[in-house]
């Protein structure tokens, strides 16, 4: 199927099916955190096209498109960017994770430590 045929804001606008999960209390909040996942997705995916024009421009001193879309990582290369992803979201996540661990050990989280600056 060619992208010619594919409506993208008919995909972009369909609504999945059952109840969207809620994290916060404040619907709001969710809505915040579902655009700035999406925002992280489409981030990852520009950091991964940037890699593949970087290497093609390394090892063929020039590219066109189609050696862009064309271009399958090789193992090392593949290993190199989940590597990079990893860490990309583990930043990412750093204080959903932090919170986690003080969860976990009764420390307080990063919001608890702000305020407590803020108001001293």
């Amino acid at each position: 199927m060619s992208d010619d045929a594919i409506d993208w804001m008919l995909r972009a606008n369909a609504k999945a099916k059952g109840k969207r999960p809620a994290f916060f209390e404040e619907p709001a909040l969710d809505r915040m955190l579902s655009i700035v996942m999406a925002l992280v997705g489409e981030v990852s995916v520009l950091r991964e096209r940037l890699d593949t024009v970087e290497r093609l421009l390394e090892k063929n001193g020039s590219l066109d498109r189609a050696d862009i879309e064309a271009f399958v990582p090789d193992r090392d290369a593949a290993f190199e960017r989940g590597c990079l992803t990893r860490e990309y979201i583990a930043r990412i996540m750093r204080g959903v994770q932090q919170d986690l661990e003080g969860m976990k050990t009764n420390e307080p989280s990063i919001d608890e430590i702000r305020r407590d600056l803020l108001e001293s």
